[in-house]
């Protein structure tokens, strides 16, 4: 991609990182601040499927989840001017990860396994809604997922911020202050 490209003012806005780092409800004051779209592709695809991910994953297994998350993937990355939310597992597939950035800067959204591990057991919907990725238990599964994904959020992101102690404000106070260089602004300027 050329620097021109890179600089573009109606660049998508892409949150990635594990569950409960702040996606869902960060892409929202986000997108309320820069007068964009907000798409949650998780809520997307359990929209349209008409099941939660646990159904989807029950029937027909993560590949099947994996490949929904892709064609929809491969829908929206070509839309330009959003807040786009991901799921955790997004970055596996290294497609994904080319398409998003075609029209988007992608920041990962970080916090430590006991952060994530207080905020999932605030949100039992989250755990609920969720199947398991590993046979660990819950706890230990959130550390094993990181350490497995940590250097593939790493490669795709364009920028990080840890989340761990902030508000859903200072957050997108800090992704709004560091992107504004890499072309992301407010529609209409």
């Amino acid at each position: 991609m050329d620097n021109a490209s890179n600089q573009r003012p109606d660049r998508n806005l892409v949150l990635i990182g594990y569950r409960a780092t702040g996606k869902t409800s960060v892409g929202a004051k986000l997108a309320r601040v820069l007068k964009r779209p907000f798409v949650d592709l998780d809520r997307v695809l359990v929209a349209e499927a008409g099941q939660s991910v646990a159904e989807i994953v029950a029937q027909g297994g993560w590949d099947e989840f994996r490949r929904r998350e892709k064609a929809l993937v491969a829908r929206y990355h070509r839309r330009r001017g959003q807040v786009l939310a991901t799921g955790g597992g997004v970055i596996l597939d290294p497609e994904n990860v080319g398409k998003l950035k075609e029209n988007g800067v992608l920041v990962w959204l970080k916090a430590d396994p006991e952060t994530i591990r207080e905020r999932l057991a605030q949100d039992q919907t989250q755990v609920s809604n969720r199947p398991s990725l590993t046979t660990d238990n819950y706890l230990a599964e959130v550390e094993r997922v990181l350490a497995e994904r940590q250097s593939l959020y790493r490669k795709a992101a364009d920028l990080e911020i840890d989340t761990g102690g902030l508000g859903i404000s200072q957050i997108a106070d800090l992704i709004l202050a560091a992107t504004r260089p890499l072309g992301v602004q407010r529609h209409g300027g």
